[in-house]
């Protein structure tokens, strides 16, 4: 035997034995004990609802519809976990207001994947909660100014798309349409009615953002109200609860809204927190008209 070969087999023998050496010892535990990570198909109910109205979820393609918003938020991480801390602030705030108006619970989640509750902006600039247009926003009792943009005013922007709703689903006689028609507009959703001769959000065939956009908006509602269901485990004080504010209002213009917040005991930083909707360093009122100013309440309160 050559000592070359000799030389490859005590490496070859060298090499296992330090493998065996260091590799985890399994031999006591079954596969099942063995640590891995499980990706699932997430649960699909088999009785869906938006606002009261029963989804055909035997209806050509819709299962598979849902289906495909219920894997993106399943797994979607970081985006679901930052709704359900976010809904836990923000759905006290809407859930009244919707309630007020005689819209259906469900439509909080319109705002949801219309903006992820954030004051977003989009490329086509609408804004805040509910992503109204500039030049929709007055239509439905919106004050935008150089100073003030009542989009981002949580509150009186959900007034707004509450008078929205109840336009569309008083035209429309369904909740589906009317949410149909938040994305796309009540004359886009009542051509293609007309144009493909029916009569069902279901049935129609839509540009690739209004077709998904019922299906993410019943999505975020599955998840959003089942968490544990589709892996989602917090606990109470992972979410993040509502402000303890108090209010200070005036009829008047501020020059300075840094100096306003330090004569009211906070600072630009917690103005500009509380009340997005104040856009700039000051504030240009509107003859006539009253402001409402979130400050946070001190201990002492």
């Amino acid at each position: 035997m050559s000592n070359a070969f000799l030389t490859t087999i005590l490496i070859s023998v060298s090499s296992v034995l330090f493998i065996a050496a260091i590799s985890p010892d399994f031999s006591s535990n079954s596969v099942n004990d063995v640590p891995q990570s499980v990706v699932v198909s997430p649960h699909i109910p088999l009785d869906v609802f938006l606002a009261g109205e029963k989804v055909p979820m035997e209806s050509f393609g819709v299962k598979e519809n849902l289906d495909r918003e219920l894997i993106i938020n399943t797994y979607r991480h970081s985006s679901t976990l930052l709704y359900l801390k976010r809904a836990s602030r923000w759905f006290p705030v809407i859930e009244p207001i919707l309630e007020e108006n005689g819209i259906p619970n469900d439509f909080k989640y319109l705002a949801v994947i219309e903006s992820g509750l954030t004051q977003a902006i989009s490329p086509a600039g609408a804004r805040g909660f509910w992503q109204f247009m500039k030049k929709t926003a007055p239509e439905y009792g919106l004050e935008v100014t150089s100073t003030v943009d009542e989009r981002c005013h949580v509150e009186k922007s959900t007034y707004a798309a509450c008078l929205y709703l109840q336009e569309s689903y008083e035209k429309f006689g369904s909740w589906s349409l009317a949410a149909a028609s938040y994305n796309m507009g009540m004359s886009g959703v009542e051509k293609r009615l007309e144009s493909q001769g029916v009569s069902h959000y279901w049935d129609l065939h839509l540009n690739s953002e209004t077709s998904r956009y019922v299906y993410r908006i019943l999505a975020a509602k599955q998840v959003l109200s089942n968490p544990e269901t589709y892996g989602f485990q917090l606990m109470e004080n992972d979410l993040y609860f509502s402000h303890e504010v108090r209010k200070v209002t005036t009829t008047e213009s501020i020059e300075s809204l840094s100096d306003f917040a330090l004569k009211n005991g906070s600072n630009f930083r917690e103005l500009k927190v509380l009340n997005p909707w104040l856009v700039k360093s000051s504030l240009d009122a509107s003859l006539g008209k009253s402001y409402t100013i979130f400050f946070p309440k001190t201990v002492t309160e």
